[in-house]
């Protein structure tokens, strides 16, 4: 039982950790910005749906990380959400990648044409519908003192910068996190395949590295206003606490039941009743039971709908956050894509 706790403790903080310097870079960026970096995708629904599915699109969680937090900040609608959480395989994409590297593609191009479908469709039929509620606010807020480009004292606010506590914190935060994130500390053990190694989980790893040097400057040369209103108030304060706790207490229940539970002994003969399991377990948001049916897959003991199926559903680690911010989404996120798994294995039934 150490082991389940310490393994959901480590990806507790991993995915918070990711969560948190994705919402920074975001922050950065709109702000230094002046808003305009999201009004054009606040103003495309197309837009929306076309950047979340991309953002899905991406092997792990990252992208998704990032999408939520578009949505629960209003940058994005309900459909583009959905169209991520279909795109999206999770942390599942790295090992399809390694086993079967063509059919993966296949799977991924799938899954990113029914996200776009699906969030343009959802779209037109949530349009005048009451926004979902989430914990947040309805838009990465903007204050006067951010730009006075109007005024020509942008440079006067930038130059409002010490280094008080709250920087510091925040500075050796991110650097403990992504020392941690690339010496392999944050990684589970024995969770490499063998393979392609092209979008491999230490490479993305690499990767958001880099992207953490954009949190590090701005931390570094950003006004205090924006450091300890932006950044320590809105999310290390605001978001940060809730996000670990649900994203702990969700991988704590699901590694203990997974501890007594083997889904293995669930799958039968009978492909009707494979894809309601396939479905059922898509509903756990959390990477690792699913490589369950891309094992199954590889091996050739299920077939490919099975595996779309479960692809459809699921969406890794990337709907924790949505679970902390805005629980109602989540739950109406899942019955959408439900709907369209059963529908998509109807239709591939009929094609075939």
């Amino acid at each position: 039982m150490l082991v389940v706790f310490l393994e959901a403790l480590r990806t507790a903080i991993l995915v918070s950790g990711l969560v948190v310097v994705m919402m920074m870079l975001i922050e950065s960026f709109n702000v230094e910005s002046e808003g305009r970096l999201f009004l054009g995708l606040k103003r495309s629904g197309f837009a929306q749906v076309l950047v979340s599915s991309l953002l899905g699109s991406v092997p792990g969680c990252v992208g998704g990380f990032a999408a939520v937090s578009l949505y629960t900040h209003r940058m994005i609608g309900f459909g583009a959400l959905v169209a991520m959480m279909i795109a999206t395989a999770g942390d599942e994409a790295f090992m399809m990648l390694a086993l079967f590297p063509g059919k993966a593609a296949l799977l991924f191009v799938i899954l990113f044409v029914t996200a776009i479908i699906a969030g343009l469709v959802i779209d037109g039929i949530w349009k005048k519908a009451k926004p979902l509620p989430t914990r947040l606010e309805d838009t990465y807020e903007l204050h006067n003192d951010d730009h006075h480009h109007e005024h020509g004292r942008k440079e006067d606010v930038r130059a409002g910068r010490s280094f008080g506590w709250k920087r510091v914190v925040m500075f050796a935060g991110v650097i403990v996190f992504v020392a941690a994130l690339l010496s392999g500390l944050l990684e589970e053990e024995g969770a490499e395949p063998d393979g392609l190694n092209l979008l491999n989980e230490e490479w993305m790893f690499w990767v958001f590295g880099a992207f953490s040097l954009v949190v590090l400057g701005a931390l570094l040369f950003a006004s205090d206003h924006f450091v300890e209103e932006h950044l320590w108030e809105h999310i290390v304060c605001r978001h940060l606490p809730s996000i670990f706790a649900w994203t702990f207490g969700v991988l704590l229940v699901l590694g203990v039941l997974f501890h007594f539970v083997d889904l293995t002994e669930w799958i039968g003969d009978n492909t009707a009743l494979m894809i309601l399991l396939a479905i059922a377990v898509g509903l756990i948001p959390e990477s690792g039971p699913h490589l369950v049916f891309v094992t199954l897959f590889a091996s050739g003991v299920i077939p490919f709908p099975v595996l779309l199926a479960n692809s459809i559903v699921q969406d890794g680690h990337a709907s924790l956050p949505l679970i902390a911010d805005s629980k109602s989404s989540f739950v109406k996120a899942k019955a959408v894509k439900v709907g369209i798994a059963l529908i998509v294995f109807v239709v591939w039934g009929l094609l075939l």
